[in-house]
């Protein structure tokens, strides 16, 4: 068996699309066939012997195109191939249709609908109008419904192909076979069943434009789905500093190899993974492990690629490049966990499939009744096309788009960004939450929490604001985060800090300065036993368990040569997430808190904000696993996160959040993003998606039920098509105005 390749798969228009090529595929001796509707993406492996030319001809033959990605110009460092850039040429061509049939249908709904505007002959600037919408715009419905005719399946496509030219056929025939061509023809609202002075082109157009706005929509969220990746390629070092035969010179990524040495500056990405030959330093990772304490590294330690470099200068031997990096793992992470996601097929795609042939049964039946009866063929005609037109799926096609933008629109306003309509069904069905800890349920920020002195005696007073003042001063001077979070603690709390001189840092360790004719040192209670042989008395050795058994860090202060405090530092818990996690509990989800940082701070956050449930010390890799773990215990599982480490399992969980103060991998890969870094956002977004969804289903119920109250009435004769075509626009009132109360919707 080869390795999977995959393929760009064009003119897929439903679920149900992507379900019919990967059947066709799978079919073909020993290929095995994953095909992405919400990516476009078709992942083969083929046996020996089977090339991937005969997977093309298979597509082509069951009526779709596929191609291989062009390769880039430049290998990537992610070793991952760029999105393609084909979808948002379909989304502009989208876009120019639908713009194009509104100009058009919207003079023919005003003609048709006010007689005021029904001058002589209007009827034929009418069709004039609306036969380019209904043949050139309903254009990707019509090839839709013809392929899935080809199959044998019936979908959304099918309703609103039959139902925009059977009201354009039947204005056809009653403009050149009736009487609705003849002049000073005005559209009259009649209950008797003439039949051929009515005409139904707005009903063609407004359909038409209806549904392509739903579609456009759509696509435009389609086109988003492989910029995750292209957001992880981006994360990468473009160039780098490197050392051969002593000299050192920069050169594109591409171009480094395993073995090379190169130089990470202070504030610069590390280039790829690697092992530290010279220098010491401390390494931000939280953008790959959540950690937010930035790691001390020296030589002999190991560095992860497209993390910074937030100390000193550093030199590293790379260990490995391109496809092999943990950045490329994370990548591929997050398309493998994005294809074997499934997009939820739409409930009416799924009625529909059933709706549909029994809607061309009964049209059928009718034409033949009436006809058995001995009624004219112009009555059996009229009740039979009157069958078709109240069946016209405007209100349905209306169901999910309007009571979609009437939510999303107001959760944008509330700092929710809902992606699209399948996402809604997984909120319902949610029972456990996996909240990241870094950057979600705490800050992301290290903050000064605490300040301890040492007992003051006659010789040795260290009162809390001399002891802020002369750290803070102290640390003024270091672009260390937790030398920065003691100097804004004590600027804070105390005001203007003092000049310091001889400042002094010992990477990874602490910093030194002379404050106030003092010489105050800041920094690892084990550096200032090692190097200046100072030793904590026993409240500040207290003190500094305490910090630690908690999960915060203690930092010593000592100056003259005396240990006068202990300073604690710690990711501070956001003030809103206790009440957020009582109210996600209050909604019948399970917390669960999920982190890269050590089992101690992880279990102090939980109890803060009241979580039982805990995972510690998760690399990105297993929190994909914890998160599929949880759904084979047959659980649906929601996951919450911000950082690069958080991007696979917010793509394989069955409902992805991330926050919007988050990287851009993490909200690419995510179903719903929070514009506000608020926990609460979280209670919103869920609240939103439920109210959202029960609006939808509502509004798909009553589309229902007018079809099959009405349908019935045209089948007896008892509906002329005008009077089903009124209906219909009813029905349309009825969806409209119900999704319009979602705009009532109010955070907590």
């Amino acid at each position: 068996m080869s390795d999977p390749v995959n393929l760009l798969v064009g003119g897929m228009t439903c679920a149900s699309c992507a379900a019919r090529i990967e059947k066709k595929l799978n079919r073909l001796p020993g290929v095995e066939a994953t095909v992405n509707y919400a990516t476009d993406k078709a992942t083969v492996r083929l046996p020996e012997g089977t090339s991937i030319d005969d997977a093309i001809a298979t597509i082509v033959a069951t009526g779709y195109t596929a191609t291989l990605p062009a390769p880039p110009a430049v290998a990537p460092p992610t070793g991952t191939d760029p999105p393609a850039a084909a979808p948002d040429a379909e989304t502009a061509a989208l876009r120019q249709r639908l713009l194009i049939s509104t100009a058009l249908a919207i003079p023919v709904t005003l003609l048709s609908m006010i007689p005021a505007l029904q001058f002589t002959n209007w009827q034929w600037l009418a069709l004039m109008l609306a036969a380019p919408v209904a043949v050139w715009g309903a254009w990707p419905f019509h090839r839709a419904a013809w392929l899935n005719a080809r199959h044998g399946a019936a979908t959304m496509d099918t309703l609103i192909s039959v139902g925009v030219l059977a009201a354009f056929g039947w204005s056809l025939y009653a403009l050149f076979l009736g009487d609705a061509g003849l002049p000073g023809m005005t559209m009259q609202l009649s209950f008797s069943m003439t039949g051929g002075t009515e005409i139904y082109l707005e009903v063609a157009a407004a359909v038409t434009v209806f549904i392509l706005a739903g579609r456009y929509a759509e696509a435009r969220a389609k086109t988003r789905s492989g910029a995750a990746l292209l957001a992880l390629l981006n994360l990468g070092a473009k160039d780098v500093a490197v050392l051969r035969d002593s000299l050192e010179r920069r050169i594109p990524i591409a171009e480094l190899s395993v073995g090379d040495i190169f130089v990470v500056r202070p504030g610069e990405k590390l280039a790829t993974d690697g092992v530290v030959v010279d220098g010491v330093s401390a390494i931000d990772t939280s953008l790959l492990t959540g950690e937010s304490v930035p790691v001390e590294v020296g030589p002999g330690d190991a560095v992860v690629g497209a993390t910074v470099n937030s100390g000193g200068r550093l030199t590293v031997r790379a260990t490995r490049v391109g496809a092999d990096t943990e950045l490329a793992r994370i990548g591929r992470l997050v398309e493998q966990a994005q294809s074997g996601k499934a997009p939820v097929q739409r409930l009416a795609d799924r009625v529909s499939a059933v709706f549909v042939p029994i809607v061309f049964v009964i049209a059928l039946g009718t034409l033949a009744t009436w006809l058995a009866l001995g009624a004219g063929a112009e009555q059996a005609f009229t009740a039979a096309v009157a069958t078709l037109i109240i069946a016209c799926p405007c209100a349905l096609g209306l169901a999910t788009p309007t009571a979609l933008l009437v939510g999303t629109g107001r959760g944008a306003q509330l700092g929710v960004l809902i992606r699209g309509p399948q996402i809604l069904e997984s909120t319902r069905r949610v029972d456990t939450i996996v909240l990241d800890k870094t950057g979600t349920v705490t800050t992301g920020k290290m903050a000064l929490l605490e300040v301890h002195g040492s007992a003051p005696t006659a010789a040795d007073e260290a009162s809390p604001t001399e002891l802020l003042r002369l750290a803070g001063a102290a640390e003024a001077g270091s672009e260390h985060p937790i030398g920065v979070a003691i100097a804004q603690g004590a600027l804070e709390r105390v005001g203007a800090l003092p000049a310091a001189t001889a400042f002094a840092s010992a990477q990874g360790f602490g910093v030194q300065a002379t404050v106030d004719g003092h010489l105050v040192l800041v920094g690892r209670p084990r550096w200032l036993a090692d190097e200046w042989q100072i030793t904590l008395p026993g409240e500040l050795r207290a003190a500094l368990d305490t910090a630690e058994a908690t999960g915060q860090t203690g930092v010593a202060v000592a100056w003259d040569g005396v240990a006068r405090g202990i300073l604690v530092v710690a990711d501070e818990v956001k003030p809103s997430s206790a009440a957020a996690v009582a109210q996600l509990i209050r909604l019948g989800l399970t917390p669960v808190l999920l982190t890269g940082d050590n089992e101690t701070a992880a279990r102090a956050v939980a109890a803060q904000v009241g979580i039982d449930e805990v995972f510690a010390g998760v690399l990105p890799a297993d929190k994909v696993e914890r998160v599929r773990a949880l759904q084979a215990a047959g659980h649906v599982v929601a996951m919450v996160g911000d950082g690069v480490n958080d991007a696979a399992a917010l793509a394989a969980a069955d409902l992805g959040i991330a926050m919007g103060t988050g990287t851009d991998v993490a909200i690419e890969a995510a179903d719903i993003t929070l514009v506000r870094s608020d926990l609460m956002a979280v209670v919103d977004a869920i609240r939103l998606s439920r109210r959202t969804l029960g609006t939808i289903k509502t509004n798909l119920f009553w589309a229902f039920a007018y079809n099959v109250a009405a349908i019935p009435l045209a089948a007896l004769g008892l509906l002329n098509p005008l009077i089903a075509g009124a209906a219909m626009a009813l029905s349309s009132v009825f969806v409209v105005t119900n999704s319009l109360r979602l705009r009532g919707f109010r955070a907590l």
